[in-house]
């Protein structure tokens, strides 16, 4: 049995070729491949907790309405997520003393060793996902996403 991720041998010739179609499949590619090796590793989160750890260990505490906009998940998303990493001691939440209304967030010490466990597992699914290039490839492949991401 072949790559459950691979995409289809045939495709409509009208689609095959489209930059469109061929990133979505690049996309849900590394998405199964970011949620299985996650799962199986026992990590027991997603890709959007990953970029909340991420965001909190590099640009230091937030609200929740900063992460939601820094990160680019939904709030209502931003919400469901942090209470998961709440109940697993990853981050902690404390009532913001210059409007009450506000909750801050911090990544806790579990929550950076939790992170580099996950940020292990991202760099290999990097790896799988880019295999078929080179290093030289890959730069200029990100260099080129970026372009086309940022217009």
């Amino acid at each position: 049995m072949g790559d459950p991720h691979a995409l289809p041998a045939t495709a409509p010739s009208r689609v095959r070729d489209r930059p469109s179609w061929l990133i979505g499949r690049a996309y849900a590619r590394s998405s199964a491949l970011l949620n299985e090796r996650f799962e199986a590793n026992g990590a027991g989160l997603r890709g959007y907790h990953y970029r909340l750890l991420a965001a909190l260990d590099e640009w230091g505490r937030a609200s929740q309405i900063e992460l939601g906009r820094s990160t680019g998940i939904d709030r209502s998303d931003v919400t469901g997520a942090l209470d998961e990493l709440d109940a697993q001691g990853l981050v902690r939440r404390a009532v913001d003393p210059a409007d009450r209304r506000r909750n801050i967030v911090s990544i806790t010490a579990a929550g950076r060793r939790r992170l580099a466990v996950l940020d292990k597992i991202v760099a290999g699914v990097q790896d799988e996902l880019l295999a078929a290039l080179s290093a030289a490839e890959r730069r200029q492949f990100v260099a080129l996403l970026r372009r086309v991401g940022e217009q």
